[in-house]
């Protein structure tokens, strides 16, 4: 019996019919390109991909399209980064391309982990000024654990600062030192000179420097001519790795990734071999497939395109979807460990349940737990203590994002300062990650970065000279030296420094760090914050509170300019009496009070503190609200 293929945007075929009316099987899995993007983070990954979808019209001539269209998330868009891996696909020289854009921030390499099982071609992007960064490094390491075809775009040439034979040279000596195999036939990839801001691609690099190129063609070219066709098992069962899950509220749960063996059909059973061992047999309700930015319902879906099924309960991440007459399981998504942990509880302030909706421990906890099995670089962990657990990630912006998202899904809670997490050596000596830090600055300010960084037990590898007066610093540090530090890095440097950072290895212990140079305003009092209040206490330091927001005991109202906390009312009101005081009179001038992100929020807290957040607000807190538990604690212990 026939079954109709939709291909791409404009055509469909038919499998099982005569020869002389079908095209091949064979022939449709040699017209399929299964690529993923990879960069550094802003080396303009997203925005190639909008090219892209325009040369290959998949919108309308008159259709308002915006930039950066697959950065669909509002905290991606609010942002300007990359947090979820996406999926779409275009039709170019009668050959449909799935194209795979990647996060570049280090903190969400598990995204960039988890997608490359889909793709047989990796499109590196390097800026032509920036050169490779250290997540460039990262993800270049692991689509060569993929076994992907890496297709260098040296992107940005149209930067006036640009440096595109030199960063070809670095790109080539990154190749080396990521394969150490000294195999000049690593070198033998093809190089795309692009400027994806301005629309244009070209393999001539004369010609992207003289600016003349015109339109990304020539990449989608050569992304047909370049890449080869998916490497699919043409004979036996159906095989396919579940690397992505999604849900929707009609349907359940969607289970993604790419098909091997057999073409998988409509209606027909599947089995779905679990992680744990567990086996269900199941009928999706539906199989989708990707045209342009949607998923379109199909009959059949060919091996080597990306598949959607939908309806599959209990699917996750890492399970395989097979054959049941002839089960053969995928092996599983490999990621790299997570290095940051923060504890998460249900909001327990005196404020609990004014803002949020989901205030139990219950609804944290499911929620936590439903975070993990979408999100494959975050593991959670039950606490000695049954109200709380244990969130392990990347990196604090890896976190920081959970806890931002949960907010705006209505939750209120509480979470704990960002620590690293440890391991023991072979001979029991303790190890702590440490990372690769690049500091951009201006060569006027790198000694105080030098200075701030080994301060927290940075290590200097190297210092070269850039374009202009800048100069770039690569450190090794702990990273607990990162926690806190860019803040403090602005600061040194009046905004002019630039950092990344990526995880390098664990290494020995290197001593402690410089603790918080400054005590804590806490407040003794809850109600309403008063002007008169606040002019009293903005000379002793910085306030996180302004009139009229309202506090409880034992919030963090203000950074005290000493090392040590002190017990504030910033309630207090003027007292009135008859006799007029002389400075009744006086205009009262206050600072706007410092709000803090969550992330800078997470790297402001003390151990001994802790971050409430709910919908409206951020509030920083000490883990014993009365200053009477505090000096009990501090006298006998807990």
């Amino acid at each position: 019996m026939p079954v109709t293929v939709p291909w791409a945007l404009t055509r469909t075929y038919d499998i099982g019919s005569s020869p002389e009316n079908c095209l091949a099987e064979d022939d449709l899995i040699k017209a399929l390109r299964d690529v993923a993007i990879i960069a550094h983070v802003d080396h303009g990954k997203t925005t190639l991909v909008d090219q892209m979808l325009r040369a290959a019209r998949v919108f309308r001539d008159n259709q308002v399209m915006g930039e950066r269209v697959l950065d669909s998330n509002d905290l991606e868009r609010e942002r300007g980064i990359t947090i979820l891996s996406k999926i779409c696909a275009v039709e170019w020289r009668d050959t449909k391309i799935n194209i795979l854009d990647t996060p570049g921030h280090s903190d969400f390499g598990g995204e960039v982990e988890r997608v490359l099982r889909m793709a047989d071609a990796a499109l590196l992007l390097v800026d032509a000024a920036e050169g490779p960064m250290p997540q460039t490094r990262f993800v270049l390491r692991k689509a060569f654990a993929a076994n992907l075809t890496p297709v260098v775009v040296i992107n940005k040439c149209d930067r006036p600062e640009r440096r595109v034979s030199e960063v070809l040279d670095e790109v080539m000596e990154m190749f080396i030192d990521v394969t150490a195999s000294g195999d000049d036939s690593v070198l033998d990839f093809p190089v795309i000179y692009a400027s994806a801001k301005n629309g244009w691609a070209t393999l001539d690099m004369d010609l992207a420097l003289s600016g003349e190129a015109r339109g990304v063609e020539p990449l989608l070219d050569a992304i047909v001519d370049l890449v080869e066709s998916p490497r699919v098992r043409h004979e036996g069962p159906l095989s396919m790795l579940v690397s992505a899950v999604e849900y929707d509220d009609f349907v359940g749960r969607i289970a993604v990734g790419r098909v091997d063996g057999r073409v998988v059909r409509a209606g027909e059973e599947v089995l779905l071999m679990r992680s744990d061992g567990s086996q269900l047999a199941c009928i999706p309700k539906q199989i989708q497939t990707y045209t342009g930015l949607k998923r379109h319902n199909v009959d059949a879906v060919m091996p080597g395109d990306i598949a959607a099924l939908v309806g599959l309960e209990g699917v996750d991440i890492g399970d395989s979807v097979t054959s049941p007459d002839d089960p053969r399981p995928v092996e599983g998504v490999k990621v790299d460990e997570p290095t940051v942990a923060m504890l998460f509880r249900a909001n327990d302030s005196p404020f609990r349940g004014r803002e949020g909706k989901q205030v139990t421990n219950r609804q944290v906890r499911d929620r936590l737990m439903r975070e993990v099995r979408a999100n494959v670089a975050m593991r959670v962990l039950e606490t000695e203590t049954p109200d709380t657990m244990e969130v392990r990630g990347r990196g604090v912006l890896h976190l920081g994002i959970l806890v931002e998202t949960m907010c705006r899904e209505g939750f209120e809670f509480t979470v704990s300062r960002p620590r690293v997490i440890l391991r023991s050596g072979p001979s029991g000596e303790k190890l702590e990650p440490i990372e690769v830090a690049l500091v951009d600055v201006p060569e006027s300010f790198s000694g105080k970065v030098i200075e701030l960084l080994c301060a927290r037990r940075g290590e200097l590898v190297r210092m070269d000279n850039r374009e202009g007066s800048l100069v770039r610093l690569e450190l090794q540090i702990p990273a607990r030296g990162l926690i806190g530090v860019r803040t403090r890095l602005l600061n040194a440097t009046s905004g002019e420094a630039v950092l990344h950072h990526q995880f390098l290895e664990y290494g020995p212990w290197r001593g402690n760090l410089p603790r918080r140079s400054t005590g804590a305003m806490v407040s003794g009092f809850e109600g309403e914050v008063t002007s008169y209040a606040v002019d009293q206490l903005q000379g002793r330091g910085t306030m996180f509170v302004g009139p009229t927001d309202r506090v409880y005991e034992g919030m963090v109202v203000g950074e005290h300019v000493r090392d040590e906390d002190i017990v504030v009312n910033v309630c207090k009101k003027r007292q009135l009496t008859n006799m007029r005081a002389a400075s009744a009179d006086r205009k009262l001038v206050l600072t706007p009070p410092l709000r803090m992100s969550v992330e800078e929020s997470l790297e402001y807290i003390g151990d001994d503190e802790l971050l409430e957040v709910t919908p409206k607000s951020l509030r920083l807190r000490k883990k014993i609200l009365t200053k009477k538990d505090r000096k009990r604690v501090e006298r006998y212990g807990e």
